[in-house]
């Protein structure tokens, strides 16, 4: 990682976080693959020098946003977003948890970006998980993962009796500008 060492804040500010996800069945056709962000997160990097880096996120979960549904047989209509919206936060048990967290636990620099090992926890339930980080220009960075819902207690959405569902992977990306140590 091309950065100087410092405190890096993070949040909407700075980047977006994104949740794409899939759908599957023989009625996969109807449904729509989304694309969902957070309006309301949270973190910080804290790079003291390029082997040793501790990143730090907290998301309110009930800020979650459909921003795109693609396919389907029919446009994503705002009823629609709003529908997914609900059934997302019931599944995810916002009331009860109302923020999601990762933290790293370990930092390993590669000579175009980063491995980002740490645990992400959803619902109270966390699972290791391994962040891949591009630079993607000057100060700026790009992480993905992909994550199974299930290994976070989370049944994936199903209609029409099963024909219609969200497939258990999902991926989850983070785009962060970190021109400005705080």
């Amino acid at each position: 990682m091309a950065l100087s060492p410092g405190r890096y804040a993070i949040g909407p500010d700075t980047g977006q976080l994104r949740i794409y996800t899939r759908r599957e069945g023989v009625a996969a056709k109807v449904g729509h693959d989304l694309l969902i962000t957070f309006r309301r997160w949270s973190g910080t990097i804290q790079l003291d020098d390029p082997g040793t880096a501790n990143v730090d996120v907290e998301i309110e979960v009930r800020s979650l946003e459909i921003v795109d549904g693609t396919g389907g047989a029919v446009p994503l209509s705002g009823g629609d977003r709003d529908d997914i919206t609900s059934t997302a936060l019931r599944l995810l048990e916002a009331h009860r948890y109302p923020t999601a967290l990762f933290g790293s636990t370990r930092v390993t620099p590669s000579s175009d970006g980063a491995s980002i090992e740490g645990a992400l926890t959803i619902r109270g339930h966390s699972e290791p998980l391994t962040l891949d980080v591009l630079e993607t220009g000057p100060s700026t960075w790009t992480a993905s993962v992909r994550v199974l819902q299930s290994a976070f207690g989370i049944k994936p959405y199903k209609a029409f009796f099963g024909a219609l569902r969200l497939a258990d992977e999902v991926r989850i990306g983070a785009d962060v500008n970190l021109s400005n140590p705080s």
